[in-house]
């Protein structure tokens, strides 16, 4: 659907009891979360359930008034993930849509043909999973192994890419919309040669979309196996990150027990020194793979209008990249010296 056609045919007052008979082809939101996550909703997120649809229709009439031809859903269920993302500020939340769909408009590399057909090569590499348990407070914990990646087969983007998708397939669940997300990324085997493709354009784009342009709560970012390189890449990294989220890195280099006080042993793998048997990836990349046609839907309802472009971009095109490939040539020496 076009967010013009929505915005058209919505006009109902914030919290109007008529909204559904309004939108009958609109599918119905059913809360799906259990009693303690509605009251942890309601503690950490503000979410108020009696208020829950009336704040929902709220953002939607600031969508239709603000950004006409957006081209977003606006259905209630994804309207949401926003909401929450941003703690029912509805200012916050609606410049986090808008920069959303910014941010899927800037990067053509990564966002065409965007399916988990496309990235299949990426999923069969291991270059990043989800493991099978959640943590004790309940977040999926994403396993992201750049050492899987051979920088001949493709470029960086398919990376992103595999990322990507794995957040929106992660972000569909309410429940992950509440607790958010924990990342374990192993360094092990990391070069010179291949940290070299990420440089301040590409962390930018990527920093740019997990804090400013992805409705999800990122808790914590376990950074194991690094090898004297990440300081080289996370000099890169650091300036674009807000001091909250920097402040949720951990590095622990190869001490596995450091690990274990931010991840327990019983849901991780045998190699990071867990007792959830060998780290098995056949499991995630069949459920994505099984969700094609559910993306092909969703991304469907997000249109990209040709002549309308947000004013509030979060990427402003080439003058950025000019300037990230200035900062990488400064950087190169400080990657060596890591080296």
């Amino acid at each position: 659907m076009s967010g013009d056609s929505d915005c058209t045919r919505t006009s109902p007052s914030a919290g109007s009891p008529s909204d559904t008979e309004l939108l009958p082809d609109r599918p119905k939101y059913v809360c799906s979360l259990s009693p303690d996550l509605v009251t942890k909703a309601r503690e950490e997120l503000q979410e108020k359930p009696e208020w829950r649809l009336r704040d929902v229709q709220a953002l939607r009439d600031m969508v239709c008034k603000d950004y006409p031809s957006l081209g977003t859903c606006l259905d209630d269920a994804f309207l949401l993930r926003f909401l929450r993302a941003r703690k029912f500020d509805y200012d916050r939340a609606l410049q986090l849509l808008v920069n959303y769909h910014s941010c899927r408009r800037s990067w053509p590399e990564v966002f065409n043909n965007l399916k988990p057909s496309a990235i299949k090569p990426v999923l069969e590499s291991g270059f990043v999973t989800v493991l099978p348990h959640l943590d004790p407070e309940g977040r999926h914990v994403v396993c992201i192994r750049p050492d899987r990646w051979t920088p001949s087969n493709y470029p960086i983007t398919e990376n992103i890419r595999a990322i990507y998708l794995t957040l929106e397939k992660l972000i569909q669940s309410e429940e992950t919309q509440v607790n958010g997300i924990v990342i374990l990324a192993d360094y092990k085997g990391v070069s010179l040669s291949k940290a070299s493709h990420f440089g301040p354009f590409v962390a930018k784009k990527v920093i740019g979309i997990l804090q400013d342009g992805f409705p999800i709560r990122i808790k914590a970012v376990n950074i194991i196996n690094e090898p004297r390189i990440f300081k080289g890449i996370f000099a890169i990294i650091k300036p674009f990150l807000k001091e909250k989220i920097a402040n949720r890195f951990f590095l622990h280099g190869s001490d596995l027990n450091s690990l274990h006080q931010n991840i327990p042993p019983v849901i991780l793998p045998e190699e990071y020194g867990g007792t959830a048997g060998k780290l098995d990836i056949s499991a995630w990349n069949e459920l994505l793979l099984a969700s094609e046609e559910d993306f092909l839907h969703d991304f469907s309802q997000l249109v990209l209008p040709c002549d309308s472009s947000p004013h509030d971009m979060l990427v402003s095109g080439d003058a950025d990249e000019k300037q990230c490939d200035e900062s990488l040539r400064g950087m190169k020496p400080q990657l060596y010296y890591c080296y």
